[in-house]
């Protein structure tokens, strides 16, 4: 049994559900592969290896028992180190969080243990999860499994290169600005940033509620490296009673679209071996009936530009106290390379930007009616080098690079990234699939297009 790491989250339900293997043998394969891994890419930062086989008991005895069985029953998924986990300090890469306890899990936690998952391992992340890198003077930093010399991505870094090494099948994330899709891209996984709503984003031990723009433009959701199981991730994660006025308990599978499903293809100026990576992606569509073609998406440049400066007022105001009170060394500096390129807006063209936001998205349900998915990068750029964004020039680059994410956290859009191929030096390709509010389902189905072609990511023995 010590390949059960190794092997889909649904496939690891199925083997628990049949007692073909039992779950505390998933979970001590899972906790084997964790040992001979992580401390080669600082991935996970906690695990209490003793909980987490306790837990595994009791959902081994709930098998005997013949109590109904929930979708992940018995499987292993780890959780973002900025989400509550009841018993769990939510440092958020903060060295004065360091002893800050969650006294109740946070509502995609909670919804994951009703689906039988069992959460293990808290996932590094960026000081303040405020970096497309992960880096911070708590945990330190986390490497890229295919190549350490790449950034793992940023916030959720720590999530993706666990997946990418074979620690876990499925991995929580939140996205910000690209925070789940950015690593899924960097490590060569799968990520979906949910519609806003889609699953409750509350934690307990918020002391207050977070700005305008943050609520608007963050989501939580799965990382996997199969789409199957990122679907059910995502369905485990949006299913549950947690109290969340933002929650909108829409299904899943949307009304049926209309044949051939139109996709739009935007390359939005990528650079060659990204192009490349779509242009491949829309050919495998095609190829099973999708119609595809090229497309300007409305209102481009406005949404990146109001996302910038929008969120640059709330940080400047929520934000900039605590980076300077208890951020690291390289969490200031990459904030002052961000101030250097983004101005804030003053109040008038705040309150504009923010209504303006409306209009932008109508023209953009308007888009999803002619073509339901919209095929583009994830960033234009193929996945940066460590420390990118500690000057401006670095930052000035990764802000134009990240456009195709960050627009998406404005409108509040779904958005699917599939991996395409690793390429010489280790450099992970992959594509980004978006549509109109609460339709991950056609993202997912596009997505497993690919992954069919593609084939699923390979898992890396790190250095």
């Amino acid at each position: 049994m010590s390949g059960l790491w190794h092997l889909p989250a649904l496939d690891q339900a199925r083997l628990i559900r049949t007692r073909a293997a039992s779950a505390r043998e998933v979970m001590r394969s899972f906790l084997d592969r964790l040992e001979a891994v992580n401390g080669r890419i600082n991935a996970v930062v906690e695990t209490r290896a003793e909980e987490a086989l306790a837990l595994a008991d009791a959902a081994d005895a709930a098998v005997k028992c013949g109590e109904a069985l929930t979708p992940l029953h018995g499987v292993p998924v780890t959780i973002k180190v900025n989400a509550d986990q009841k018993g769990y300090a939510t440092t958020n890469g903060v060295v004065a969080y360091k002893d800050l306890i969650a006294p109740e899990d946070s509502g995609v936690v909670a919804n994951l243990r009703g689906s039988g998952a069992i959460p293990v391992g808290r996932t590094n992340a960026p000081c303040y999860s405020y970096r497309f890198f992960t880096d911070n003077a708590l945990h330190g930093r986390t490497l890229n499994p295919r190549n350490p010399a790449l950034t793992p991505g940023g916030s959720s870094g720590g999530a993706s290169a666990a997946l990418a090494a074979g620690i876990g099948a499925i991995a929580h994330g939140n996205d910000l600005g690209g925070s789940i899709r950015y690593p899924a891209y960097a490590c060569g996984v799968a990520g979906i940033r949910p519609s806003l709503g889609r699953v409750p984003a509350y934690n307990p031990l918020a002391a207050a509620e977070r700005p305008i723009t943050l609520q608007l433009f963050s989501v939580q959701g799965p990382l996997a490296r199969h789409i199957a199981d990122l679907r059910a991730a995502l369905v485990a994660m949006m299913t549950g009673p947690q109290p969340d006025p933002w929650h909108i308990p829409a299904p899943l599978a949307g009304a049926p679209v209309a044949r051939p499903i139109r996709v739009g293809l935007a390359t939005l100026g990528a650079d060659p071996p990204v192009e490349a990576a779509l242009r491949q992606a829309a050919g495998w569509l095609a190829e099973v009936g999708y119609a595809v073609e090229e497309v300007t998406p409305p209102h481009w440049d406005e949404a990146a530009s109001l996302w910038r400066a929008l969120l640059m007022t709330d940080s400047r105001r929520f934000m900039q106290p605590l980076i300077e009170a208890n951020g690291d060394d390289a969490t200031k500096a990459s904030w002052s390379a961000w101030s250097t390129n983004v101005m804030a807006a003053d109040e008038e063209a705040y309150a504009a930007g923010l209504a303006r936001r409306t209009a932008i998205l109508r023209d953009w349900h308007r888009f999803f009616r002619r073509h339901p998915l919209l095929l583009c990068p994830v960033s234009r750029a193929t996945p940066f080098p460590i420390d990118l964004d500690l000057t401006a020039e670095g930052q000035a680059r990764i802000l134009r690079a990240q456009e195709p994410l960050y627009v998406f956290n404005f409108l509040g859009l779904p958005g699917a990234v599939v991996p395409t191929a690793t390429v010489a030096e280790g450099i992970p390709l992959g594509v980004q699939l978006v549509a109109d509010r609460f339709r991950e389902d056609l993202c997912l189905d596009a997505a497993e297009v690919i992954e069919a072609r593609a084939g699923p990511p390979a898992i890396v023995d790190p250095a």
